[in-house]
């Protein structure tokens, strides 16, 4: 899964920058529709279950809306289904995510796939990213998939 770490640029706005009810609408309507990789994974991200860690579902910046966000550390953990990899998704996907990453949040993208067939490997790799971005050894290289910092 490191390949799919990214980080982020710095956006002199905040994350708490005021959303309208469209935004509003468009997290709830989300929320209830979850495909079933979403729920899977929320269940053992909410409540703290993952190194005591808050995470958020459907948390927007702006007029985009990601997955899970930890306001803490500043990560967003994105699923990936079907969808992500027929027309010209995977460019809007870059693009929002550049777009997300002006707010100083990094990323970590997981496929449907990998939630329902190595769960224990994604929350371990997740529950390693926090580690090291709490350590401070989240560093670009790192999180860029590129080979772990020597310690």
């Amino acid at each position: 899964m490191r390949g799919r770490f990214a980080t982020m640029r710095q956006m002199p706005h905040s994350e708490s920058n005021h959303v309208g009810p469209t935004a509003k609408g468009q997290r709830r309507t989300q929320r209830r529709n979850a495909v079933s990789a979403e729920q899977v994974l929320w269940s053992h991200l909410r409540n703290r279950q993952q190194m005591n860690c808050k995470f958020r579902r459907q948390h927007s910046f702006g007029s985009y809306i990601v997955d899970f966000y930890s306001k803490e550390l500043k990560l967003a953990i994105e699923l990936d289904g079907d969808s992500h990899f027929i027309g010209n998704a995977a460019e809007y996907d870059r693009e929002r995510q550049i777009q997300i990453e002006r707010y100083g949040v990094r990323f970590i993208r997981i496929t449907n796939e990998d939630v329902f067939t190595n769960l224990d490997g994604v929350l371990h790799d997740i529950g390693e990213t926090i580690l090291r971005l709490r350590d401070g050894l989240g560093s670009r290289r790192y999180l860029s998939g590129e080979s772990d910092p020597s310690p």
